[in-house]
């Protein structure tokens, strides 16, 4: 079987996840693994049973391609400096902080025919995986993604560290461009924003109203999606989907639906269902890093691209400056 050389830069709490999986996937040879924290470095590569190596350029060397889990700051130097030499690249979300760092790391990855996938993990949600089946076309769409403070993160605004996993998924929901957007935020606790609500307003007429904040009491990561004949409701934390739905006409009752109530009256009268659709057992770190070598292996498009991930960090910049703007008007 045909391996890919895989090497995982920066073994914090996310890069050790990304090296236990990379350890599992048969078609993935783990070479070893980099970190400025050396002594870091070696913990993780003894636990794994690979190399750490000493400097980020050999790791490079010896590798088909890297998986980028350094701080946000460093993803555009050291994704650079990947491709430059030829690697594939996945890259954790927020692909980088800056727009035009973002925008030439697609222009390199495009030009040397190098995949390029950015770790929005949440597209595989099994939540989301469920729904598969049923034609997505929301109108209306209300997230909230709440967290209890971690300093982990507070390096970039709550907009790029949280908010980011929403403004993707509903990007690749809703099929058209952003006409309008409105936020508002606060920092509390750090020295970025850590609480933000955004509206944003799409050509086709659809809306989406995204909150974040990672000083939350509890956690919560759901999303609700409003369609013609159809809400659905998201638990990203459970895994867990709801569907409530307008039979269509004709349509055969059949388990496992469960009659929710009917409206209208007379011939005009229609039937309200509710479904939970199965919940899919699936890993979704290891899925989408399964994925990345897979589109390797196969010369194949990643399945998040990193102009999905530019696209994600185009929007999530423009909330910030909304933010920025309203905050000025507060002084």
């Amino acid at each position: 079987m045909k391996k890919v050389k895989v090497g995982v830069i920066g073994v914090g709490h996310l890069g050790k996840l990304h090296s236990k999986m990379f350890k599992q996937l048969d078609n993935c040879e783990f070479v070893g693994v980099y970190d400025i924290d050396n002594t870091r470095a070696k913990e993780v590569a003894e636990e794994f049973s690979v190399k750490a190596f000493e400097s980020i350029n050999e790791l490079i060397s010896n590798s088909d391609a890297l998986s980028i889990a350094s701080i946000t700051s460093s993803h555009y130097e050291i994704a650079k400096k990947c491709l430059e030499t030829n690697k594939h690249i996945f890259i954790e979300k927020p692909i980088t902080v800056l727009i035009s760092d973002a925008e030439e790391l697609v222009m390199l990855s495009n030009e040397r025919k190098l995949n390029l996938q950015v770790g929005h993990i949440e597209r595989f949600n099994p939540a989301l995986l469920a729904l598969e089946k049923y034609s997505l076309r929301p109108m209306f769409i209300q997230t909230d993604r709440l967290s209890q403070f971690n300093p982990r993160g507070t390096d970039v605004a709550v907009v790029l560290d949280l908010m980011i996993h929403d403004i993707d998924i509903i990007l690749s929901l809703v099929k058209s461009e952003v006409k309008k957007v409105e936020a508002s935020g606060v920092n509390v606790v750090s020295d970025s924003i850590d609480i933000a609500n955004a509206r944003i307003e799409f050509e086709n007429g659809a809306v989406a109203n995204v909150t974040a904040s990672r000083i939350s009491q509890k956690k919560m990561r759901k999303m609700r999606l409003f369609q013609k004949d159809t809400y659905i409701a998201l638990d990203f934390i459970t895994g867990v989907s709801e569907v409530y739905r307008l039979l269509s006409e004709g349509e055969k009752f059949e388990a496992p639906h469960i009659q929710f109530g009917e409206i209208g009256t007379g011939d005009r009268k229609k039937r309200v269902v509710y479904e939970q659709p199965e919940i899919v057992e699936v890993n979704a770190l290891k899925y989408e890093l399964q994925l990345f070598v897979n589109s390797i292996l196969n010369n194949e498009k990643p399945v998040i691209t990193g102009q999905d991930g530019l696209r994600a960090l185009k929007v999530a910049d423009l909330i910030i400056q909304r933010i920025e703007e309203s905050i000025k008007q507060l002084k």
